[in-house]
């Protein structure tokens, strides 16, 4: 009987596991006044062997290289939304003579899967950005919609 039952729960528990690592696929419009952006979005969430990852046009946002970092820090999968977390930090730069000091932007995005509204939350402090654009906070929304069948 307790095989019975291990052998049950591990039929029951196995496809949700693995539902919870299946690549979720969007494509995503951006506009902002005159200027428009398509893309496409991918999100794996977490799974027991590898950490979320979120890929825009194929190019994975885990980056790093001498101007600085980004990462994928977390991606919450819900009935009704899916929540994003990702961290950018960037070194001190010098850009056309220009010296700029170390800076971070925190971007949170929540993606409404009934709506496909995703909010952006980005909180900008130092370098570049924050020069050119300004420190803050900074709210935007796009436009996606699910993918099926890829």
């Amino acid at each position: 009987m307790r095989c019975l039952f291990l052998y049950v729960l591990l039929l029951v528990a196995y496809p949700m596991t693995a539902f919870g690592a299946d690549a979720l696929l969007f494509e995503c419009k951006r506009t902002e006044k005159d200027y428009v952006e398509e893309y496409e979005m991918k999100v794996l969430p977490a799974s027991a062997t590898q950490k979320a990852k979120i890929f825009l046009d194929d190019r994975d946002l885990d980056q790093s290289d001498s101007n600085g970092t980004q990462t994928v820090k977390s991606i919450v999968v819900a009935p009704g939304a899916i929540l994003m977390t990702i961290e950018a930090r960037f070194d001190p730069e010098v850009v056309q003579g220009a010296p700029y000091s170390a800076g971070t932007v925190m971007t949170q995005m929540t993606l409404s899967r009934n709506t496909g509204v995703m909010k952006k939350v980005e909180t900008i402090n130092g370098g570049i950005l924050g020069a050119t654009l300004g420190n803050g906070t900074r709210v935007s929304e796009e436009l996606c919609r699910p993918v099926s069948g890829r």
